[in-house]
């Protein structure tokens, strides 16, 4: 298998991002899991997905041009990593959706987790505190060759950083949505 191929797979273009290659893994691995699946293909194409999913993930960062690289990371993959990979899809395909659903390997595919959401909030709020302390500071402290620091550049950075906690409030509210709809699921 080359990784054309595996980008095929996942109906991906070689220039896919990381969170592309993750959504459109979950689509597969929800379209052709045999649990919701019962063509008499589905097992084998869910299993290509995961190999597909885990190669891409695992070489992102080998530049597709670069042919010498790839068939590096090729050779690699054939070796130590392809069986590993199609073991692993045959438990998972073995285990209902709502079992696989819940394994670490699927969770890494979500793009919304607590973690990035909180560290953006936590940018967005040091952006207003440093922008409004920092227009204070230059309030009280003026540089020699102006007397008063820039409205229109406090006016900006502050509404970058609204823009960021706003984005990011958005996030958090996707978030715990989701979850409570998957506690919902769950006690279903």
């Amino acid at each position: 298998m080359t990784a054309s191929e595996y980008y095929q797979i996942l109906d991906l273009s070689p220039d896919a991002s990381l969170e592309e290659i993750k959504k459109a893994y979950r689509q597969k691995a929800r379209m052709y899991h045999p649990d919701i699946n019962q063509s008499e293909g589905a097992k084998d194409l869910f299993i290509l997905a995961t190999e597909a999913y885990e190669f891409l993930i695992s070489y992102h960062d080998v530049p597709a041009n670069d042919d010498e690289a790839f068939r590096h990371a090729m050779d690699d993959w054939r070796k130590y990593r392809r069986d590993r990979s199609q073991m692993r899809a045959n438990a998972y395909a073995r285990a209902s959706y709502v079992r696989f659903k819940k394994t670490k390997f699927y969770r890494t595919t979500r793009i919304l987790d607590l973690t990035s959401i909180i560290f953006s909030l936590l940018i967005a709020v040091s952006v207003i505190i440093y922008t409004i302390l920092g227009y204070r500071y230059r309030m009280i402290h003026p540089l020699p060759q102006d007397e008063y620091p820039s409205v229109l550049v406090f006016i900006l950075f502050l509404m970058v950083g609204m823009f960021f906690l706003a984005v990011s409030m958005i996030y958090l509210k996707a978030y715990i949505d989701s979850s409570k709809k998957r506690k919902k699921k769950k006690s279903n």
